[in-house]
């Protein structure tokens, strides 16, 4: 194994553990917004955790899609340049389980980055309630998946 290599190896891991840090604290956010009604108006300690919640789901997408699935392709020695690339290259090889979830998380983090509008927000917090699960299961599967590349 080259330095190359185990530097990947370790930055992989580094990644592994800062997703499941997310993903930890995701899911309580989650479990709390889980349980509050979605409706067109919301108080201000519920706007909060919805903000709470999309925030920590935006964050958990990006260690997923620009941290994770940007890495393992280079240890792969796999040239890969855009995020399709990347995740089409996951599907492939196995250790991405559903590219178009992955897209439309992709899509939504952008929508939650970018300005919206008060309307946008009901749409937004049921769509990142839905899709949470997705992926913090997305995660867990590609981490099983690539955790081979580990125990070398």
């Amino acid at each position: 194994m080259t330095r190359k290599d185990q530097k990947l190896i370790a930055l992989i891991r580094e990644h592994r553990e800062s997703i499941l840090n997310s993903i930890d604290i995701l899911k309580k956010s989650y479990d709390k917004c889980n349980s509050i009604e979605l409706k067109p108006e919301l108080t201000f300690e519920e706007s909060e955790s919805f903000d709470a919640l999309t925030s920590k789901f935006a964050r958990t997408s990006d260690l997923y899609t620009q941290g994770l699935l940007k890495t393992v392709p280079l240890l792969l020695r796999e040239n890969v340049y855009t995020f399709i690339d990347r995740v089409n290259l996951g599907e492939k090889l196995g250790y991405v389980d559903n590219e178009d979830m992955i897209i439309r998380i992709r899509d939504l983090r952008n929508m939650i980055i970018h300005e919206y509008t008060k309307k946008d927000l009901h749409d937004i917090y049921g769509n990142v309630l839905g899709m949470t699960p997705a992926l913090i299961g997305m995660i867990q599967n590609t981490i099983k998946s690539i955790d081979k590349y580990l125990t070398a």
